[in-house]
């Protein structure tokens, strides 16, 4: 539903009304969700707070009038904000006088009159802050219902504080595409601070499901973006020397190679067997750019694997290197395995192309390639779980599961256009395909490549010479800097982010200590596109106003904006407070839709519409997440959850054994008749089960914590992308256990 500007009353002078309807009109295109919801009396509505337009566009959602209750601070700040409270009559609240402003605010409400309480202090993060408690006393006192209302899509305008600072950027040229979710009212004895949050978070989510660039298609957004800066250099390929490629140079190989794939390649998916580096950006956007679908294999996987996806996936050719080729030899390729260099040369000449994107508007390049303006809901990727407990699943992602993310991790603000980001994870890996991939070329940041992320000597040179700003990888990949890099090789890093496994403690130290840099944990799985939550650098602070929190130690940071989440009971799956430890369920739209040609496991891996997981979990009251372990890696004993993860770094700690060398101790279980389930730990150690249960005991775990097995093996099973091979270990201690 879209407002009609002119149909309400607001409480502005009349003569400023039509004035300030009009702003809005100009500068924004406002939609509206839920309004139907909004009570005939009086309420308080309780809403996200993004920018200092929030008042304008609010009202504009809004078919009654508006009354606003302000922080009293803002008063002393500037004659602005004076002359705007006494003119729209705000209310203003402070602790100095909140008995005076509350009974202000119950005679308004009581009176009938809409109150709009936002969130607290503007956000200066583009996520929902803690909120404050005064709201509950308002409603209660005044006896009317608490209305939730989110909007999504001033983030990153003139008003908001993205880019670290108000007014003083680039202005947005086109009207600025908000939507404004109103929910259903709250009674005012149900009206808790847990209950508000976590119905604005699924308003948000609502709101920013409705942003218009979700329908497209990622080929064609991808395009449109390299078109509008052809002449910049995208991509620095240091696989072997250095070679720079700018947009048009991208641009125009991609859409030679897609031509020929149209004519010689009638399936949907096509493999894609290449390190990161200018090659697979090629073959990726080549493949997109002719509307098929680009799949990229994990070739450390391992045959049986590799065979499987293969099968699942329908894939009968493959794009690689021939220099590749013979060194993976136990690849099963395809009959139809086509090297990438010898492709481009038979597709003809690329100047055309070349020119093309030099001379045409983005828009009119993708319809020259055939692509579709909308993508929405259909496959734009297909990528393979790492198969740690399990056989890989097929996760397919859709156009507006990539978009979406990409939007998301725009939004934090953490990877800007003109940074420089060091792409070296797996182009097969959910974070190389997302992050390091799509999200660059969307964005205009500068990607500098390398073909693995094991050579940290190699890292720790690219990072000096070319002076890269931002590095992701998984703490397996981060630690051996620690050993490779000089104190000055990283002195050009401004972010630092870590996922695909837990950062450590000590890791995290050591890296303060010796880079001066904060590892930002975040926190994805393949299902999310990947990226689900993630630190962010502290915002700097803004005059008077109260610090702000962006990061927290142990925690994988807030949700990205547009995703919203429960808390399960592991067994019962019935809901319980977001405080709690429990399972954690996501919604939102960089969820996945399936699981290729599994409906078991989609059916599995969705609970009443939330997609389940596998983690437990627990947020705290700021938002931010702390992941306790994986479900599948707990134990229940005589009927307690016993957590793996727990028992495993107590013994380490204990041992005084380094956990970021590899992996010595592995705790699994195994299924007991008595019990449910017993403990086995699976170590490289000489360990004995005396010396476990000494340490465990001496430690003070419980006696339902000690595991009674302990196993010496040569090796702890993990996988080409270091993490744990969770199936494997449970085989394994299931036939030493006996």
């Amino acid at each position: 539903m879209r407002p009609s500007f002119f149909s309400r009353r607001s409480n502005l002078p009349w003569l400023l009304e039509p004035l300030v309807h009009l702003l809005g009109w100009l500068c924004y295109r406002v939609r509206v969700r839920g309004v139907e919801h909004l009570p005939t009396g009086g309420a308080l509505l309780v809403a996200n707070h993004l920018s200092y337009a929030d008042v304008i566009v609010l009202q504009l959602a809004c078919p009654r009038p508006l009354r606003y209750v302000g922080h009293e601070e803002l008063l002393g700040q500037h004659w602005f904000f004076r002359l705007a409270f006494r003119m729209a009559g705000v209310i203003p609240v402070s602790a100095a006088n909140a008995l005076t402003a509350t009974r202000r605010v119950s005679a308004a409400l009581t009176a009938g009159e809409l109150l709009l309480f936002a969130e607290g202090s503007i956000s200066r993060t583009g996520q929902l802050m803690r909120l404050e408690r005064g709201f509950e006393l308002m409603a209660r006192k005044a006896g009317v219902p608490v209305v939730p209302v989110a909007h999504d899509g001033l983030w990153g305008s003139l008003l908001s504080f993205s880019e670290n600072k108000y007014v003083f950027k680039r202005p947005r040229l086109a009207r600025t595409d908000v939507c404004v979710a109103w929910g259903r009212p709250i009674p005012a004895t149900e009206a808790t601070t847990a209950r508000v949050r976590e119905a604005l978070l699924d308003l948000a989510a609502e709101a920013f499901g409705e942003r218009p660039v979700l329908r497209g298609h990622l080929g064609r957004e991808v395009v449109r973006a390299l078109a509008r800066h052809p002449g910049r250099v995208q991509l620095v390929d240091r696989t072997a020397g250095r070679r720079e490629l700018t947009a048009a140079q991208l641009l125009a190989a991609a859409a030679l190679l897609s031509r020929r794939l149209r004519r010689t390649t009638p399936e949907k998916r096509v493999g894609i067997v290449l390190p990161p580096g200018a090659g697979a950006t090629v073959a990726n956007l080549a493949v997109l750019c002719a509307d098929k679908v680009p799949v990229n294999l994990n070739f450390t996987a391992g045959r049986t694997a590799l065979e499987a996806c293969l099968r699942t996936g329908e894939i009968t050719t493959v794009i690689t290197a021939s220099a590749l080729r013979e060194k993976i030899a136990d690849v099963p390729w395809p009959a139809r395995t086509l090297d990438l260099g010898t492709e481009l040369r038979a597709a003809g000449v690329a100047w055309p192309w070349f020119l093309a994107a030099w001379l045409l508007p983005g828009t009119w390049f993708a319809s020259l390639l055939g692509l579709p303006a909308r993508g929405g809901d259909t496959e734009a990727g297909l990528l393979f779980t790492s198969g740690s407990s399990g056989e890989p699943k097929g996760v397919v992602l859709t156009h507006r599961n990539l978009l979406a993310n990409c939007a998301q991790i725009a939004a934090l603000g953490i990877l800007p256009g003109g940074g420089r980001l060091l792409a070296c994870m797996p182009v097969f890996h959910s974070f190389g395909f997302t992050v390091t991939l799509w999200y660059p070329l969307l964005s205009g940041c500068q990607v500098v490549t390398l073909p693995s992320p094991l050579d940290a000597r190699k890292i720790a040179d690219v990072i000096r010479d070319e002076e890269c700003t931002a590095l992701i990888g998984a703490p397996t990949f981060l630690r051996p800097l620690l050993r490779k890099a000089g104190r000055g090789d990283l002195r050009s890093l401004e972010i630092v982010v870590s996922g695909a496994e837990k950062l450590t403690a000590d890791l995290a130290e050591a890296f303060q200590e010796k880079f001066h840099l904060d590892i930002l944990q975040g926190y994805g799985l393949t299902e999310t596109s990947p990226a689900a939550n993630i630190n962010r650098p502290h915002p700097p602070p803004d005059g008077a106003a109260a610090p702000q929190l962006a990061k927290r130690a142990g925690s994988v940071g807030r949700m990205v904006v547009g995703q919203t989440a429960r808390i399960l009971d592991p067994v019962t799956r019935a809901p319980l407070p977001a405080t709690a430890t429990g399972l954690v369920v996501f919604r939102g739209a960089n969820i996945f839709s399936s699981y290729l040609g599994d409906h078991t496991r989609t059916r599995m891996a969705f609970h009443d519409g939330w997609f389940v997981t596998g983690d437990l979990g627990r947020f705290d009251e700021d938002g931010f997440l702390f992941i306790e372990g994986r479900l599948s890696r707990f134990s229940k004993i005589g009927g307690e959850m016993v957590p793996h993860g727990t028992v495993e770094q107590t013994l380490l700690h204990a041992l005084g054994v380094d956990a970021g060398e590899g992996y010595s101790i592995v705790v699994t279980g195994v299924p007991d008749p008595g019990k449910g389930e017993a403990l086995v730990v699976l170590t490289t150690l000489d360990l004995t089960a005396n010396t476990v249960r000494d340490v465990l005991t001496a430690a003070g775990l419980a006696n339902l914590w000690i595991p009674r097995i302990v196993r010496r093996v040569d090796k702890i099973p993990v996988l080409g992308t270091g993490k744990l091979d969770l199936k494997t270990c449970g085989e394994l201690a299931a036939q030493l256990a006996t």
